[in-house]
């Protein structure tokens, strides 16, 4: 039975695999031989015990029937088959679920990122980082299109974030296991993930890899995926700086309206007193009347929100903080 993105990784899924690279595949029939034969023989330099997860996003060519033929040549290839297309985010959610490694490296199916850039990665992790990003420095996209837009797109959430990155949307990343584990990721969150292994502490680096023209089929990625990207942003800034306590917006936002509210009053009284202007000659009564109830809902709606935080952290037995490591302390304590 073919398994969903939203399925929780199995029991079974090997603990002795130092290394997953995980992979979406959509309608990369023909790139997925290359990939395959390139990822076997830059991971079988690295001497460690490896696996290489294939998510099949729901293509419509033969890339399916391609993946198949690969495991069968191939026992480290392992496919994870979508019954319809999910889109990359879920792609690579589910990859990272059904990873057995302690590390985990994700890359591109179009033969754009380059697989000899692995050790790379893995050797940034030898020295103390949790997280490598790649940087697509020299980029071999339509450099309008893709390559100014993704400039911009960097930059704004480099600024938003916090977490300074200049290609947030390059694939080819490092992760250790523990950091992106239980990670819950919706819409086009995929390229966030340095953003949320950041709140856990993790520490990050970010080095130039190579790119290459595309070889076969066209790319997936449309001008509509900036829209979908800033909509995502906000989710994320949001729950970065506000999940615990959700008042402070909700409750920020009512405040400022009820004292729009009140502003609007004291004019509408000044007028009346000091001008003789009529008060329903003048938008001010409806101004006050709706920016005292837009203030009194959101003050009303950041409490509901704030009781649905409690009653999400309380009912997964989950805090709203990460512990690194705790010394000289007894087993229980």
């Amino acid at each position: 039975m073919a398994r969903t993105a939203w399925l929780p990784r199995p029991e079974t899924a090997p603990a002795s695999v130092f290394l997953s690279v995980i992979t979406p595949i959509y309608n990369e029939e023909k790139n997925i031989p290359i990939l395959v034969e390139r990822l076997l023989d830059v991971l079988a330099k690295i001497g460690k015990p490896f696996e290489i997860i294939a998510v099949n996003d729901g293509s419509r060519d033969g890339s399916l029937a391609e993946l198949r033929r690969q495991a069968t040549l191939h026992s480290e290839l392992k496919v994870v088959d979508f019954r319809r297309n999910y889109g990359q985010t879920a792609a690579i959610m589910a990859a990272i679920d059904h990873a057995g490694g302690d590390v985990i490296v994700s890359i591109d199916s179009d033969l754009q990122n380059d697989p000899e850039d692995i050790p790379n990665l893995l050797a940034k992790l030898d020295e103390g980082f949790d997280v490598v990003s790649g940087w697509r420095k020299d980029r071999k996209d339509a450099e309008v299109r893709r390559n100014f837009v993704s400039r911009v797109a960097n930059r704004v959430i480099s600024r938003i974030s916090g977490v300074r990155l200049h290609d947030y949307g390059c694939t080819l990343k490092a992760y250790r296991a523990e950091m992106v584990k239980g990670m819950r990721l919706y819409g086009e969150m995929h390229r966030f993930i340095p953003i949320y292994a950041s709140w856990m502490g993790a520490r990050m680096v970010e080095i130039p890899v190579q790119h290459h023209p595309r070889r076969h089929g066209r790319s997936n990625y449309g001008l509509d995926r900036i829209l979908k990207v800033v909509l995502d942003l906000i989710v994320v800034t949001f729950l970065d700086r506000y999940l615990a306590k959700p008042i402070y917006v909700f409750g920020g936002f009512g405040v400022l309206a009820l004292l729009c509210g009140a502003l609007s009053f004291a004019l509408m009284i000044a007028l009346k007193l000091f001008a003789h202007i009529s008060m329903i000659s003048t938008p001010l009564p409806l101004v006050t009347v709706m920016a005292a109830l837009t203030g009194i809902s959101s003050i009303l709606m950041g409490l509901l929100a704030e009781i649905m935080v409690r009653t999400y952290f309380e009912s997964q037995q989950r805090t709203n903080y990460r512990v690194r490591e705790v010394i000289n302390f007894e087993a229980g304590d």
